[in-house]
């Protein structure tokens, strides 16, 4: 039971960690300003719901993903590095919301953010599911691994209530707050960008000049 305990501890401070829903609070509030808050609420339950399905696949199936197609953990940090830089220019210039949300596009607006970039790659990101899969693979039972489901559930709980709580914020900063947080938070994501960038890039360069200077 000890075990148990500490492996469920284990797996509820690392998701939570890596998840950094405080971190992801900013840019669903920019992304979201100007929806109602029922729509805010849709958008931040399915974000969760996206991102709670994507760990668990890939801490099935992740070994056996990346090996038959090939792929690296580092190659999602450059793909979610550029996601980052696009969407983080777009803030800088506090026109993400005007220019991706019409009336009428409402609806799709709603169901692109909460894949993309919400669930993916801002709430499940390379470091979530690189943990997901190596918490799987060292759960010793099944018990161990339905421990570390219902961890995964309480995290995204919790982000939940943290995502929906943004729009408070929204209300009390104002049309020229948000404007200001979404430039700040621009800057902020740009930076994030640069970090996924290079940290996927660094062991693929590396890897190669080893390969190139090995004798």
């Amino acid at each position: 039971m000890n075990e148990l305990w500490t492996f469920g501890l284990l797996c509820f401070t690392s998701f939570f960690t890596l998840t950094n829903p405080l971190g992801a609070m900013p840019i669903f509030m920019t992304m979201t300003m100007e929806l109602d808050a029922e729509r805010r609420k849709k958008v931040a339950l399915r974000a969760t719901i996206v991102s709670f399905v994507i760990m668990l696949g890939f801490a099935v199936s992740g070994d056996f993903l990346f090996r038959f197609f090939g792929i690296s953990i580092n190659s999602l940090r450059i793909v979610g590095g550029i996601i980052f830089l696009i969407m983080g220019m777009d803030m800088l210039q506090a026109r993400l919301v005007k220019t991706k949300v019409k009336e009428s596009e409402v609806r799709s607006y709603v169901n692109d953010i909460s894949v993309t970039p919400l669930a993916i790659p801002m709430l499940c990101g390379p470091g979530t599911i690189t943990n997901a899969i190596v918490m799987w693979n060292n759960a010793g039972n099944w018990e161990m691994r339905g421990v570390m489901v219902l961890a995964i559930a309480l995290v995204l709980v919790l982000v939940y209530c943290i995502l929906r709580g943004s729009s408070r914020i929204i209300k009390l900063l104002g049309e020229t707050g948000n404007n200001v947080m979404m430039r700040l938070m621009g800057l902020i994501v740009m930076v994030i960008a640069v970090e996924f960038f290079f940290s996927g890039l660094k062991p693929i360069v590396l890897d190669i000049l080893e390969a190139f200077y090995r004798p």
